[in-house]
């Protein structure tokens, strides 16, 4: 049974990872347990990537050996459907390498009709090269076309207009995104903060690095990693400095991070941002997940400003009150209690943390309450609340992937690549089923991204995860699948409740989230038995509402404000 780990001694300045987690005493944790008579959840995940068209390598870093920090963040992925054929499109980040002049672009994918994947990149106006990162999309200019911002470390990152059809064009500089000191992006996401009708953009930051002063691996007691000589950091670099920028119409943004409240006092190294209404207030709030220094959680005071509330609200910290190494963060309702809860991915020695919104803005850390606190052994990077069984309760899907190539072969016995983790939700508790949950939960790979959507119509859900200087994965549950819904509602920040089989579920549209990544904006709900919903009530970004009845199970349905059903497609079995 694995223990749970708790810091009993830090060294001055240095994070439990760069440390070797040297200082750490073991305590038993007994996961709870499930109820007997508990249906085993009929799961079998399988890699289709290459059958559907996705083999090109991800480029980012060393592949034997990482010589910088830089070289470790790695890319996210994008779902969405992006030529508006009705079917989701697919966007991979790219980076380079030391050793390359100028490394490849970023690709995207045409999805055809759910019969797989073609390569568009040539076509789509994607130049840009370098040391991408994170990706998120949403329709800026309200044109009906989804459009995408991508991150990257030395310039401002690059936004790119959907021109339609398929194609792109970088108006960043048009935009206000401008060149400027060196930054460090990372995740981000589209949102309306202050509800005036036009989406503005949050971009989270690292650390403040300059390749040209980095130091090599072993230079100080912050780069070694249990023995082995390996890059430096985080810490012994300065706090990035997270930026959000209001969208000012016609197609301008205007950088008012300062104004607003998102400059904050004291390290944090963020990394996954995860967007939504947490206090159910109307107004969406930002969740940031740190590396080695406190989460951060954004709370909307709409009057166009932020505070900061992660610390009383319980959501900064680990349940020991420790600093975390967090990477990937996500906001769902994991108990159908109608409060959006939020999960972080954390560095090895760590478990990944679950924190239960119980409303008035207070957070309770419920990661061994919940089954969450078995593993200690990954490094976690992307995860995604899904419901891979479609028995309308969210499971718990997880990224890994070490950060060190060079501990391939040392003395520590720990691995470079690693297994994902699917965590079945038995009703509030969660279940490791990875063991059984399909081949392709077991393959290992030094992963980053994660991304969810129905990518050939059938209802179910797909993941698609970026691996490290490899192609990447496609995992698709091959066994036989309840009833479902997906919602197609266009605009980001809706709220939705379905109320199906005697079980109310919530959720928002949301852009970004998971690590550096974005999921379709079409929401799935698992109905399990139940052949129609009773009632879907949507309640759109400017607060009203609308509900339709007795919709049938089993279909794609398009919703417009105002406009109601727009769309409707069965699902493909």
């Amino acid at each position: 049974m694995a223990g749970r780990l708790l810091p009993v001694l830090a060294l001055a300045g240095c994070p439990a990872w760069a440390q070797g987690m040297g200082s750490s005493v073991r305590v038993t944790a007994r996961p709870p347990a499930v109820k007997a008579g508990t249906p085993a959840p009929a799961i079998d995940y399988r890699d289709v990537a290459a059958a559907w068209g996705l083999a090109a390598p991800n480029v980012y870093g060393g592949e034997a050996k990482k010589r910088y920090i830089l070289e470790m963040t790695g890319n996210g992925v994008a779902v969405g459907d992006f030529d508006q054929d009705g079917w989701p499109d697919l966007f991979f980040v790219n980076g380079t390498r030391l050793d390359l002049a100028a490394g490849p672009v970023s690709r995207l994918y045409r999805n055809q009709s759910g019969a797989g994947f073609i390569d568009v990149t040539a076509k789509s106006g994607i130049t840009r090269t370098g040391w991408g990162q994170g990706v998120c999309a949403g329709d800026y200019d309200n044109d009906g076309r989804i459009d995408l911002f991508v991150t990257y470390y030395g310039e401002a990152g690059s936004l790119y207009r959907n021109s339609g059809g398929g194609t792109f064009r970088d108006v960043s500089r048009e935009a206000g995104f401008a060149p400027g000191p060196v930054r460090w992006e990372t995740g981000c996401a589209f949102l309306d903060f202050d509800r005036d009708g036009a989406l503005d953009l949050f971009v989270s930051h690292y650390v403040a690095f300059d390749l040209g002063k980095a130091a090599a691996p072993g230079a100080s007691p912050f780069c070694f990693w249990k023995g082995v000589a390996v890059f430096c950091g985080p810490r012994g670099f300065g706090t990035g400095v997270n930026a959000l920028y209001r969208n000012v119409g016609g197609g301008r943004f205007a950088d008012v991070s300062k104004k607003a409240g998102i400059v904050l006092a004291g390290l944090h190294y963020g990394l996954g941002v995860a967007v939504s209404d947490f206090d159910a207030d109307g107004w969406p709030d930002i969740y940031v997940a740190c590396d080695s220094t406190p989460g951060i959680l954004y709370a909307n005071q709409r009057d166009g400003t932020f505070a900061d509330i992660a610390v009383p609200a319980g959501a900064a910290y680990g349940e020991a009150g420790q600093e975390q190494g967090s990477m990937g963060a996500a906001a769902g309702d994991y108990d159908n209690d109608g409060r959006i809860d939020i999960v972080k991915t954390n560095f090895m020695d760590e478990t990944p943390t679950l924190y239960h919104n119980d409303g008035e803005r207070f957070f309770t850390d419920t990661t061994f309450a919940a089954g969450l606190g078995i593993h200690t052994k990954y490094v976690g990077w992307g995860v995604s609340f899904l419901d891979a069984d479609q028995d309308g309760r969210k499971d718990l899907l997880m990224a890994h992937g070490h950060i060190y190539p060079e501990i391939e072969g040392s003395k520590s016995g720990e691995r470079f690549r690693q297994e994902k983790l699917l965590y079945w939700n038995a009703g509030k508790v969660f279940v490791d089923v990875t063991g059984r949950g399909g081949a392709a939960l077991r393959e290992p790979w030094s992963s980053r991204g994660l991304a969810t959507g129905d990518l050939d119509g059938d209802g179910t859900v797909e993941a698609v995860v970026v691996n490290m200087n490899a192609p990447p994965s496609v995992l698709k549950n091959h066994a036989p699948a309840g009833n479902a819904m997906v919602l197609d509602l266009g605009a980001i920040g809706t709220r939705v409740s379905v109320e199906a089989g005697g079980v109310t579920q919530v959720d928002e549209v949301r852009s970004g989230g998971s690590y550096a990544s974005h999921s379709d904006l079409a929401l799935h709900f698992g109905l399990g038995s139940a052949q129609s919903a009773d009632r879907v009530r949507i309640t759109w970004p400017d607060g009203t509402t609308e509900s339709l009845t007795d919709v049938p199970a089993n279909h794609r349905i398009s919703v417009r404000k105002g406009a109601g059903v727009t769309a409707r497609r069965a699902f493909r079995r």
